[in-house]
């Protein structure tokens, strides 16, 4: 009881017997770290001109209008405060741990992460230098993709969240107890990077798939 009005969850008396044991504490980052509350802070098309723009934002906040990801809420808040509305999407589908799929205006369109496009073939180097800024910036990336033909890219989308004020205080806690510090993020290496250097967080996995959080868990209980 002392420890729910406290916002604390404990799953069973096994986990508080064995709490004292504890080395390391491996953190999920958006959401836990930061506030969970992205803003798209960038949206830039490959097609020079607003239309291009305008086209960018509409499809992206297609794919994404029934999700909940915090994500998709940025791009959908800023769709329908720039624009009169979305056009519908069908056989809206996510990838896990890569990104969305959907049928929007007669194209087939992805929207997603790096590794996303890299399977699906399409060519990001228009846009890799500034999205190497972006990331070494601590922003995340998402690409849009169609891929009614030949892959194409259509554009690039960044967002920015911001630390949660209890991160920093808390991970310093934990160092001061001798524990160490792991960060197990799907996002990109430098967004990773960023929010693990303001921390001071030991350990940093980047781009891990969902399914593979739990083995790499599993590794560090082995050391």
């Amino acid at each position: 009881g002392a420890a729910a009005r406290q916002g604390i969850l404990i799953k069973d008396a096994e986990a508080l017997e064995v709490a004292h044991k504890v080395t390391m504490v491996a953190f999920d980052k958006t959401g836990t770290l930061t506030e969970g509350k992205p803003e798209l802070v960038e949206l830039l098309a490959l097609e020079p001109g607003d239309g291009a723009r305008r086209a960018l934002l509409a499809w992206s906040a297609a794919i994404q209008s029934g999700s909940e990801h915090p994500l998709a809420k940025a791009v959908t808040v800023l769709a329908l405060k720039e624009q009169r509305g979305v056009p519908a999407a069908s056989e809206v589908r996510a990838v896990a741990g890569r990104g969305m799929s959907a049928r929007v205006d007669g194209r087939e369109l992805r929207l997603g992460s790096p590794r996303f496009m890299q399977e699906l073939g399409a060519d990001l180097s228009a846009f890799a230098p500034r999205s190497e800024e972006l990331e070494a910036g601590g922003r995340t990336v998402s690409w849009l993709a169609d891929v009614t033909g030949p892959p194409q890219l259509l554009g690039l989308l960044a967002f920015g969240d911001t630390l949660k004020a209890s991160a920093k205080p808390a991970v310093a806690r934990l160092h001061a107890l001798g524990i160490k510090t792991a960060l197990l993020t799907g996002d990109n290496r430098g967004s990773a990077d960023a929010v693990a250097k303001q921390l001071a967080i030991d350990i940093v996995h980047f781009q891990v798939l969902p399914e593979d959080k739990a083995a790499i868990v599993g590794q560090l209980k082995e050391k």
